[in-house]
């Protein structure tokens, strides 16, 4: 497509002598013999290099160039000025507002041409570095958004492998997501950090895989000792996804460490206290609660909901973050909403 030169000049004769100049040298152009014109229609017009007369009524040059310059497809735009004034002063103002060039009244036709040239080849290499650019930048996004989804396709490949160790694993995995997005959304925290907690949070239980069924699937009551080793998928979690590069498994990895940790430091492994317990963790730690205490186990019967958010409730300030619990209150009808999608069909 042949480059387009915008002419601006308040008198038509000058006006029709440059564009004949212009398609001398080859290319295309839109006149205007109005500045008020052009700046009506300045949102709608694709030109490559402007050519203004400096001076005109209602607008001088750079009044005009600043007003071409509020169009942000038009603000880089190369701009050469007409002007009969060889004053330093004045050109000077031009060059600040943004000018290139000058061209001097009466204009000789092969400085016109040549020049115009000039700045033409100079455009469309601009034009070429940038088009380079937005193809690089492209290429870019495109290669993070695939990185991207071969961390989300790790995780939910290693949630699938923990619910192998127990099916109801597997449904609790997915509500406890679907509860910690909806409190981290209630919180107020941004649109990819809830979907993050959401990916990350699948993975809070990934430690349970090196304990042993005897213990993890028991259904009477545990002894001392393997309620220590139930704890102990929490460092074992926090093991396997702690050296991850991704940003996304480090979250996995303080959720699966941290989820057990209490605001007032009573929790475990470490005994963290308040704001030292990873904020996606101290999410997740109210979604894991909720529903372990409202889903029926072999060792024990669900909970009401109104008796499982009332425990929460209470222990605001105790065991979870009280401005986590506010946001889960909120949350309510999403997180009873995804409790009913996600029921494990098993019962």
């Amino acid at each position: 497509m042949a480059m387009r030169i915008l002419l601006v000049d308040d008198n038509r004769t000058n006006l029709m002598f440059l564009g004949k100049l212009v398609e001398k040298a080859g290319y295309q152009h839109i006149a205007y013999d109005s500045p008020e014109r052009l700046v009506a229609d300045l949102p709608a017009i694709e030109f490559d290099i402007a050519v203004i007369d400096y001076v005109m009524p209602g607008f001088n040059g750079v009044e005009l160039l600043r007003r071409i310059g509020t169009v942000d497809r038009h603000r880089q735009k190369p701009v050469i000025f007409v002007t009969a004034d060889t004053d330093t002063e004045t050109r000077m103002a031009a060059l600040d507002a943004g000018a290139i060039d000058f061209l001097t009244k009466p204009v000789s036709p092969l400085e016109f041409q040549a020049r115009l040239r000039n700045i033409a080849a100079l455009t469309e290499a601009r034009n070429r570095l940038a088009d380079k650019a937005n193809w690089l930048r492209m290429e870019v996004a495109r290669a993070v958004e695939e990185l991207r989804a071969r961390e989300e396709e790790v995780i939910e490949r290693l949630s699938i492998a923990a619910a192998y160790k127990d099916k109801g694993t597997g449904w609790h995995m997915k509500r406890v997501a679907a509860y910690s997005e909806a409190i981290a959304r209630a919180a107020g925290l941004d649109e990819d950090y809830c979907h993050d907690i959401r990916l990350a949070s699948l993975m809070h239980d990934i430690g349970k895989v090196a304990i042993p069924d005897a213990v993890l699937l028991k259904a009477g009551p545990l002894s001392d000792e393997e309620l220590d080793e139930v704890r102990r998928h929490t460092t074992v979690g926090g093991d396997i996804l702690r050296d991850a590069k991704s940003a996304l498994l480090k979250m996995a990895a303080d959720i699966a460490t941290g989820h057990h940790e209490r605001w007032d430091g009573t929790g475990y492994p470490v005994g963290l206290f308040g704001d030292d317990i990873p904020l996606p963790a101290r999410i997740v730690a109210i979604a894991d609660t909720f529903d372990a205490l409202a889903t029926e186990r072999p060792y024990k019967k669900a909970w009401r909901i109104e008796d499982a958010v009332a425990h929460i409730r209470m222990k605001a300030g105790l065991y979870f973050d009280p401005v986590c619990v506010a946001a889960f209150e909120r949350a309510l009808p999403t997180i009873l909403e995804a409790r009913e999608t996600l029921a494990d069909p098993a019962g």
